[in-house]
């Protein structure tokens, strides 16, 4: 056997710092969710998420937000392109619900 000390092996070195923490995928997580839940409730899920969407979006242009960091840019087009989605997940409803009777009848 070595006489050798390896005690200061696995010590902290303040001269290198804290490693950087890894990259958390969390977003995938919560896309993965939403789609899924999109899929199990198709447009109540995206009427739903239109609409708590449009409230975050209103609330944020009253408090002075004029530029979004969506593509769109300009918060009322935000709005628009959000209320047009609701309008439509909405129209559709009815005919999912009717598409989901058919197939369990």
């Amino acid at each position: 056997m070595s006489a050798h000390d390896y005690s200061d092996l696995n010590r902290f070195d303040e001269a290198v710092g804290h490693a950087p923490a890894p990259f958390d995928p969390l977003r995938l997580c919560v896309y993965t969710t939403v789609a899924l839940i999109a899929c199990l409730l198709g447009p109540i899920a995206v009427l739903a998420f239109a609409g708590v969407a449009i409230a975050g979006y209103a609330r944020a242009r009253r408090e002075g937000l004029l530029r979004s960091r969506c593509k769109l840019g300009d918060t009322r087009l935000v709005l628009m392109y959000l209320s047009v989605i609701a309008v439509l997940a909405a129209v559709a409803i009815p005919f999912w619900v009717m598409l989901w009777l058919r197939i369990w009848s």
